[in-house]
């Protein structure tokens, strides 16, 4: 057994918060406009509708889904610090020209929709960072890390809209730099932040990062990928198949925690109109509130399960966390007698406009605003005529729906990150870019369908039919786990070089 140095540990976990901080940016350059992307996309073109916003939105994630395995793939073979400088400089790129696209005279919605799409590609760099991090730490490591790198990814997400909202200072004119063609303003503004920490992480990058790999027992040795970096030591116990069914297991797995959580993301705005006779302000306030407390909970969450996991072993901990999304969704069924307040005005009087159905199943934070006629001073409230459902689907009490809250914030991160850490002990040591690349496109394709799939059946079928569809889809996924749940061991376990 070779013994890892002082100066070897250091250097590594160096690299290792190098990598924590790239994920930290990358889902913080996607949370930072999300509040402001549909006020800056009616400005700068009027032609713009909702359903092309929700192409904005579908945008990122359709770029991380293309680029993960690319990014991944290429990590394996070359040094990682490539892939990772590129992917940042193109999220810089995008950045600087989200904060132009009022510049051209016309088509200014698909600049904008270009500069999204190539942001998400930069982000497909998740992949590089947990492969990274997968071969970068032992067994023991492992959990911590991962959990580590996914608190890390949900405090950006808290944090975009926190800086954004401090933006708002600046207002909507802002400052004009002729000479630069620059609008500096409550929407570039920003951008261009981010477009500022993504050049410092670059910098870090080349500064601090260095390649390091360390086999399941925390003994370095040489990368194919390290490029004269790292130790003498010869690769060793790589030797032996990887378990495919259980990484298609995991894949699919991950797709479902991921469905589930952007279906959650996706209703609470309609659901809470629906429900609580909520005006659109109020839906975003509240709602706001709701899932910044949930990201907090997640956070708390991911350092609890680091400690948990050593008692208990990430296979139980995920079948528990798939046990308390399931609970939260069931929770959400509607249960009463007592029948939601209908939007009786809009066939009283058609001149005042009604939320579409397809407007209504925007994400909260893109909702945008209700315009009403002069003669009206407010917007009609309930649940509309137009879904039939609303006449006899029994309301969701409001306790129900914090409830559900508390369940889902509580077992999505739980699933989120024992995903990730099994998926990479399942690998063992080969190089995972490859392999994590397909995991995240597996989460972005996810993050595609789920708001697709609420949106009609809510609005077609309402919510007993939308959340006990989605009730049965985490039943089949923990039948699944059931099956494959004694191949979801560690390479070397599998192998026999360590006890389980």
């Amino acid at each position: 057994d070779v013994v890892e140095t002082q100066e070897h540990y250091k250097s590594r976990w160096r690299s290792i918060w190098i990598m924590y901080l790239t994920m930290f940016l990358s889902s913080v350059g996607f949370s930072i406009v999300i509040m402001s992307v549909w006020p800056y996309l009616q400005k700068i073109d009027p032609t713009a509708d909702a359903s092309f916003l929700g192409w904005i939105i579908a945008s990122y994630s359709i770029g991380q889904m293309v680029a993960s395995p690319l990014f991944g793939l290429w990590s394996n073979y070359r040094p990682r610090r490539e892939p990772l400088v590129i992917s940042t400089a193109i999220s810089v790129a995008a950045n600087c020209l989200y904060a132009y696209v009022h510049v051209p005279r016309s088509h200014n919605k698909y600049y904008m929709l270009t500069a999204r799409a190539l942001v998400g590609f930069g982000a497909g760099n998740v992949a590089v960072v947990r492969s990274y991090i997968a071969g970068a730490t032992s067994l023991t490591e492992r959990t911590s890390a991962m959990a580590n790198t996914s608190a890390c990814q949900a405090v950006g997400f808290i944090l975009g809209p926190v800086f954004q909202t401090c933006f708002t200072l600046i207002g909507e004119e802002g400052v004009t730099w002729k000479f630069l063609c620059l609008q500096l303003n409550m929407y570039t503004a920003p951008v261009l932040f981010g477009a500022l920490l993504g050049v410092i992480n670059i910098i870090l990058i080349f500064a601090i990062f260095r390649e390091h790999r360390v086999d399941d027992m925390g003994r370095q040795y040489k990368s194919i990928n390290s490029d004269g970096e790292g130790s003498d030591v010869l690769d060793q116990n790589t030797e032996g198949s990887i378990d495919h069914v259980a990484v298609v297991a995991l894949n699919i797995l991950f797709f479902v925690i991921l469905f589930v959580f952007a279906v959650f993301e996706t209703i609470a705005t309609p659901l809470t109109m629906d429900m609580y006779s909520w005006t659109r302000k109020e839906a975003v306030f509240y709602n706001g509130i709701i899932l910044s407390v949930i990201g907090v909970e997640s956070v708390i969450v991911f350092m609890v399960v680091k400690t948990l996991s050593k008692k208990t072993g990430e296979r139980a901990i995920l079948h528990a966390g798939l046990l308390i999304v399931l609970i939260g969704f069931f929770v959400l069924l509607p249960w009463g007698k007592k029948l939601p307040n209908i939007q009786w005005q809009e066939i009283k009087n058609n001149s005042i406009p009604r939320t579409a159905p397809s407007e209504m199943l925007t994400p909260f934070w893109s909702l945008p605003e209700l315009q009403l006629p002069s003669n009206h001073t407010a917007e009609p409230v309930g649940c509309p005529v137009t879904q039939s459902w609303c006449l006899n689907t029994p309301m969701i009490y409001l306790a129900q729906y914090i409830s559900s809250d508390v369940l889902i914030g509580l077992g999505y991160p739980v699933c989120n990150v024992m995903s990730y850490t099994l998926y990479s002990k399942v690998l063992g040591p080969k190089p995972q870019g490859v392999y994590m690349g397909w995991l995240t496109a597996s989460g972005s394709g996810a993050r595609i369908l789920g708001p697709v799939f609420v949106s009609q059946i809510y609005t077609h079928l309402g919510p007993r039919w939308a959340f006990s569809l989605i009730c049965g889809v985490v039943v089949v996924s923990l039948l699944l786990l059931e099956i494959v749940y004694k191949r979801l061991i560690a390479f070397s376990v599998r192998y026999g070089r360590m006890q389980e």
